[in-house]
């Protein structure tokens, strides 16, 4: 917990309080966030095509499925309007959350969702959808009065916002409250959350999937967010180690195990 603690304190002290210095505090993370968080559903995602739309907003030469293109735009979109959320500290609500969901997904839904289900990107899903080892997924009809009493939950409960976004994170998923990209509307949220309360996002990698998996898993089981607290504490300190290793005293960066 003591890396985390630093952690905080490193992320305080850049004190962001425009989208300018957030875009700067960003500048990499941004990519790098879109790109793991597309890599863990989709393997064809690939980490060049991610910089260029983020940097040039087109990709030069490319050949692979257009959906994979989709994605990661959307992903760009996505970030771009919550900036000035996360800037003015917006509460998560039912509207954000389909907004997220609208702005990850268009253009991305199979023939089966969008024809044949009707289902529609900015929209909770129509029919009862289960996933994961334990098949979960709340019943349609439920997902938007048992989104609301979440929402209204952790807007209220913000002693600890990386376990208040952990519990968040491991309801919304084990809700699964839209037909496709739940986890990427999940992650995004996560992220979203911790940053109106003045923590630092971080990046669930592609690598780490299966212990991510694992954590979910075991909310699944047990409702016990323990394991996924402590793999978000783990992802979050991973993700800003390089950055950390610029700006910690030397007491601190032995801790983690850094050179000065």
């Amino acid at each position: 917990m003591k890396k985390y603690d630093d952690l905080v304190e490193f992320w305080q002290r850049k004190n962001i309080k425009t989208p300018e210095q957030l875009e700067q505090a960003l500048d990499n993370f941004r990519i790098l966030f879109a790109y793991h968080s597309g890599k863990i559903e989709n393997k064809e995602i690939n980490f060049h095509d991610t910089r260029e739309i983020f940097e040039n907003g087109k990709v030069l030469n490319f050949t692979g499925d257009p959906r994979n293109l989709f994605e990661q735009q959307n992903q760009k979109l996505c970030y771009e309007y919550l900036v000035d959320k996360i800037i003015k500290k917006d509460h998560i609500t039912l509207d954000l959350i389909k907004e997220v969901h609208l702005l990850l997904t268009q253009g991305t839904f199979d023939h089966k969702r969008f024809i044949e289900n009707d289902e529609r990107p900015g929209q909770f899903k129509k029919h009862d959808y289960v996933v994961g080892q334990f098949e979960v997924g709340e019943p349609p009809e439920l997902i938007p009065n048992l989104l609301q009493e979440l929402v209204d939950e952790i807007s209220e409960e913000t002693s600890n916002p990386l376990k208040v976004a952990t519990y968040f994170h491991a309801k919304f998923e084990f809700f699964h409250p839209f037909a496709d990209g739940n986890g990427r509307v999940g992650r995004t949220l996560l992220n979203y959350y911790l940053m109106i309360h003045n923590r630092p996002p971080l990046i669930i990698y592609d690598e780490d999937k299966r212990l991510y998996y694992e954590a979910l898993e075991a909310y699944d089981k047990k409702e016990d967010i323990e394991p996924l607290f402590l793999f978000l504490e783990y992802e979050s300190t991973k993700t800003w180690e390089r950055q950390l290793e610029r700006f910690l005293p030397d007491h601190m960066a032995a801790d983690w195990g850094l050179e000065q």
